[in-house]
């Protein structure tokens, strides 16, 4: 207590010395304006560069077959559809196995390179409901994984030819 006495604490204030609400108010105005001019900005900011951003078709699937593609659009396993032949990976025959009707695929470990070196590729179960019953029309072995924050899970895999 005595340093508050010692610091002026007991000492009367005036009150011109405080804000009023009246000088509140007008500071919460122009305060509630910046914010508005400042989300303004942002949305357009966003409407500007969003076109920049949409998909674009750089010619990576001219000479696809529109059946063939049809098809992969169309394929689902009971995990749900599995997008399409881009989404998926072709994987070789060294990299997926079959053991008592089972299966594990050899992919990599995260879906983006880190520091531009090779990726760790590691072994994950396929699950029963990712495996695609249909007759595989292209022949090579395909694989959806799905990266997420509890590592890589299998969406779909169609086996190829090793079967």
């Amino acid at each position: 207590m005595t340093h508050w006495i010692y610091s002026g604490g007991d000492e009367p204030r005036l009150y011109g010395t405080r804000p009023t609400n009246c000088e509140a108010e007008q500071v919460g105005k122009a305060t509630r304006w910046r914010s508005v001019r400042r989300l303004g900005c942002a949305f357009l900011l966003v409407a500007l560069v969003a076109p920049l951003g949409h998909a674009r078709d750089r010619g990576q699937f001219v000479n696809t077959n529109a059946e063939l593609k049809a098809w992969f659009d169309g394929l689902r396993s009971g995990k749900g559809p599995c997008c399409s032949d881009a989404d998926g990976s072709a994987i070789s025959d060294s990299d997926w196995e079959s053991k008592d009707g089972h299966y594990r695929v050899r992919v990599p470990r995260y879906d983006y390179v880190v520091n531009g070196q090779a990726q760790e590729l590691v072994w994950v179960d396929v699950p029963e409901e990712a495996v695609i019953s249909e007759p595989n029309r292209v022949g090579r072995t395909m694989v959806w994984p799905i990266y997420g924050y509890t590592g890589v899970t299998i969406r779909c895999f169609m086996p190829g030819s090793m079967t």
